[in-house]
């Protein structure tokens, strides 16, 4: 851990935290893995999060070991994993087995150290049972492949979506078992499912395997909250007090700077009561911690391009404005992450 007892807890506290950038923030730019690891590098960050490659060869054996020789040259830590993991149908439980366990192939093939998983999409997307048996779903499938992924020297980095609220997910690797199941702890994602990303940290933090931040903007509106992500320290989440608590709760990670924009606000319907039968056993406390965010927060009132939209392509002549922007939010973010909130090792040298 960071925190701990006199002197050793001054270093951690002062020590830079490493630095790097989730390649998913860059997609429509459509650059094959070389091209995003040498632009991480000629950013000067420690390391490249590989999320969701569009390169060609990206099922390519051989391509994975010529990724984890060019990180190596350019002297980059490399995370990477695969999607979704749910099964939906009993019938489909193997082809979830399979797919984690080809991911893990290509992780570690590639070099990194954890494979990362999603459980679904968001919270809606999961079948309409009981969420206690949906986790008991996920946690027998973690099990299930448990002895291939730490034989292969990995661990499964769940990442924080819109799908569970930390106590939630904090259940699910509990029980799949820690030594090999742990937390891909995302910043942008906690709002979505009406949580405080503090609370977040503080829950599932001692869990963290790989830090991305994202800001976000929360206020309230006629119909419920909107939450909508902007580039990093725009947004109501103070990220002075992230970084702190990642210090405190989160044992030495890398943190990645994924500041996903051009998508318009979403309305979470608190006042629906249909809403709420997503949220049965939702804790008062961290509802109100979340509302209490909202209630600090304003609509985002700088330029964004909104065309990022899901199920469609981006239309041809929006492609260059959302190029664009991807980068420039791509680098405001990580300019701020180093210059006010003090993170990255090697471009201070």
């Amino acid at each position: 851990m960071f925190a701990g007892g006199g002197a050793a807890a001054s270093i951690a506290q002062s020590k830079p935290l490493p630095l790097g950038l989730n390649t998913y923030c860059l997609r429509a730019l459509r650059w094959n893995d070389a091209q995003l690891l040498d632009y991480a590098a000629s950013l000067k960050l420690d390391a490249i999060f590989l999320q969701d490659s569009l390169d060609p060869k990206a099922q390519d054996p051989a391509h994975w070991k010529e990724v984890r020789e060019h990180a190596r040259r350019l002297g980059l830590h490399l995370e990477t994993g695969g999607g979704g993991i749910f099964p939906k149908t009993p019938e489909a439980f193997q082809a979830s087995v399979n797919h984690i366990l080809s991911n893990a192939e290509r992780a570690k093939a590639m070099g990194s150290p954890l494979v990362r998983c999603v459980i679904a999409s968001e919270r809606a997307a999961l079948p309409q049972a009981p969420m206690e048996q949906n986790l008991e779903v996920v946690i027998k499938l973690l099990r299930t492949v448990r002895s291939r992924v730490m034989d292969a020297g990995l661990k499964i980095a769940i990442e924080i979506h819109k799908d569970l609220q930390a106590w939630e997910l904090k259940t699910v690797i509990e029980e799949a078992g820690k030594e090999f199941v742990g937390a891909y702890l995302d910043t942008g994602n906690p709002v979505f499912v009406m949580e405080d990303p503090i609370t977040t940290i503080e829950t599932l933090g001692p869990y963290a395997l790989t830090v991305h931040l994202r800001d976000s903007v929360v206020y309230e509106t006629k119909r419920g909250v909107a939450v909508q992500w902007v580039p990093l320290g725009e947004g109501t989440v103070n990220f002075q007090e992230v970084i702190a608590k990642v210090r405190e709760h989160c044992p030495p990670v890398y943190l990645y700077i994924k500041p996903i924009t051009g998508r318009p606000p979403q309305t979470l319907p608190i006042y629906d009561r249909d809403f709420w039968k997503l949220y049965p056993k939702a804790r008062a406390s961290e509802f109100a911690r979340f509302l209490a965010l909202a209630k600090k927060g304003e609509p985002y009132d700088k330029p964004m391009v909104i065309e990022d939209l899901a199920g469609r392509p981006t239309p041809p002549h929006f492609l260059a404005a959302i190029q664009f922007q991807q980068r420039e939010h791509m680098e405001r973010s990580i300019e701020y992450g180093k210059k006010v909130l003090d993170l990255g090792i090697r471009w201070r040298g």
